[in-house]
């Protein structure tokens, strides 16, 4: 007995915090060990962050982020409108952008506020775009925000605002196609052939060209850099890490990544476009403005922009409504989907006010009906209605949803049916889905989100009636919590 007693005060000696913490299985450069990895619930929890596209290329603020690789590709209008404006490539390239970077407006807790009013759980700045400029300070190349242009770590600064305001913080790095990306100024006369700025340019290749090793080194040395610096929950990949040269480097990469977080104790995710990066389960799948038709099984995620243009701020951009990003919102929401919403701030540092006003239409809808979005899981259903849903990458909901699209859902033993705009005045809502034939229920209770209206309502055999209210308490959508006889 007393060596009993022994042994147990030993292990709880050894194991104060818990042995299962303690104990942890590492991850290993393996897809087999990878796959143990589990989506954390905070991410499944969250619905909607903020992505932010900002950096050099919101200087020249013309067509698109891409400036940078357009500016050096002949017969481009980006390449015209380059020369004409600021002279030839060998006079102004794009590095000359950088002193004229000076985010003299930028401040750090007012955007967090605004993410945060807009009901953002999270937010996601670009650490690195594909223009090779660093928006924190690192140790691996003097190309950075810290040390040039802004001469501030945004990403520091922004990671700092997050968590003092509540926010999760991820970042992105689009740091692999740099590779190719500025390689058109290869072809021709310009600063990107000049070997003094061969470290800012380059390496500048094609993308039919195997990286090097010491070029997906690089790669690797900068993420975990970012990882060590400022402990991201999300970390953010473009589409072109599905190389197949990069695999153990992904490989490596993710599971540093997780065995930091586990000594972190912190949920983390990695974010992947393509399936050909990461097997099913190993990191969480996101679709570039594009959506699932229907449930995926594993948390997913849609990144969208509100500039419809351009992810980076340029001046003729046109902007989505909040309209249209509350129901895409409640859309992806009911397919067990997230929405990572972008801002392309002006060079200095504001954001455009067109911006702003949907994020704050978004955060007053969520206000009111956020109990239906966030902490929520997938009913047996995501919906119904008229109205055909877009799928696909890169893909619009071109036709706009209506009142009679309805989606579900849920949150312990509560429904939430949510329309995906509002009814017109003296319009009843139908819902077939929840008739008495449908075989999911006897309702008990109907209360509509932010109202203290007393519903009228009846369950027919072929449909749930839900009579016109008096008045609506948000704009764009409405939600009903629906409780069932047990």
């Amino acid at each position: 007995m007393k060596k009993i007693v022994f042994l147990c005060l030993l292990v709880a000696f050894l194991y104060p915090m818990g042995a299962e913490t303690f104990a942890q299985q590492r991850f290993q450069s393996t897809w087999a060990s990878l796959k143990e990895y589990k989506i954390p619930d905070w991410f499944r929890d969250a619905k909607f962050g903020i992505f932010i596209h900002w950096g050099v290329y919101s200087v020249p603020a013309f067509n698109s982020e891409w400036y940078p690789r357009n500016m050096y590709r002949k017969g481009e209008k980006v390449y015209q409108h380059q020369v004409e404006t600021y002279g030839p490539e060998t006079s102004f390239g794009y590095k000359d952008f950088i002193p004229m970077f000076k985010a003299e407006h930028f401040d750090p807790d007012q955007w967090v506020s605004l993410f945060k009013k807009a009901g953002a759980q999270y937010i996601v700045p670009v650490a690195e775009h594909h223009d090779g400029f660093a928006m924190y300070k690192t140790s691996l190349s003097k190309w950075n925000a810290a040390e040039m242009g802004p001469k501030r770590d945004v990403i520091g600064e922004l990671a700092t605002a997050a968590r003092k305001q509540g926010l999760i913080f991820g970042l992105s790095s689009h740091r692999i196609e740099h590779w190719w990306f500025m390689n058109g100024g290869r072809r021709f006369e310009s600063d990107v052939n000049d070997p003094q700025y061969e470290d800012f340019y380059g390496p500048a290749r094609e993308e039919s060209e195997t990286m090097t090793p010491e070029f997906m080194n690089d790669w690797l040395l900068r993420n975990t850099e970012l990882v060590d610096k400022y402990q991201p929950q999300l970390f953010w990949f473009d589409w072109w890490i599905d190389q197949p040269a990069l695999e153990p480097y992904r490989k490596t990469f993710a599971s540093y990544y997780y065995n930091k977080a586990l000594e972190w104790d912190k949920g983390v995710v990695i974010n992947y476009k393509h399936d050909i990066a990461f097997p099913k389960g190993v990191a969480v799948y996101d679709m570039e403005r594009g959506k699932l038709a229907g449930i995926h099984t594993l948390p997913w995620q849609t990144d969208d922009a509100i500039g419809e243009k351009s992810w980076g701020y340029v001046k003729n951009n046109t902007f989505k409504s909040a309209q249209y990003v509350i129901s895409n919102l409640i859309d992806i929401v009911s397919k067990n989907g997230n929405l990572l919403l972008n801002v392309g701030p002006r060079s200095d540092g504001t954001i455009t006010e067109e911006e702003t006003a949907v994020l704050l239409g978004t955060g007053k809808w969520l206000d009111v009906n956020g109990e239906a979005i966030y902490g929520t899981r997938v009913w047996k259903q995501f919906g119904e209605g008229p109205t055909e849903s877009a799928s696909g990458q890169f893909v619009d909901q071109k036709k706009p949803f209506t009142s009679k699209d309805i989606r579900f859902t849920m949150k312990g033993d509560t429904l939430y049916a949510i329309t995906l705009a509002l009814p017109r005045k003296g319009e009843s809502i139908e819902i077939s889905s929840l008739s008495k034939k449908s075989g999911n229920g006897l309702i008990k209770t109907i209360e509509l989100l932010g109202s203290g209206e007393n519903l009228i309502w009846v369950q027919k055999e072929d449909k749930l009636v839900i009579k016109p209210v008096a008045s609506y308490p948000s704009q764009y959508a409405a939600a009903f919590r629906i409780l069932f006889n047990q």
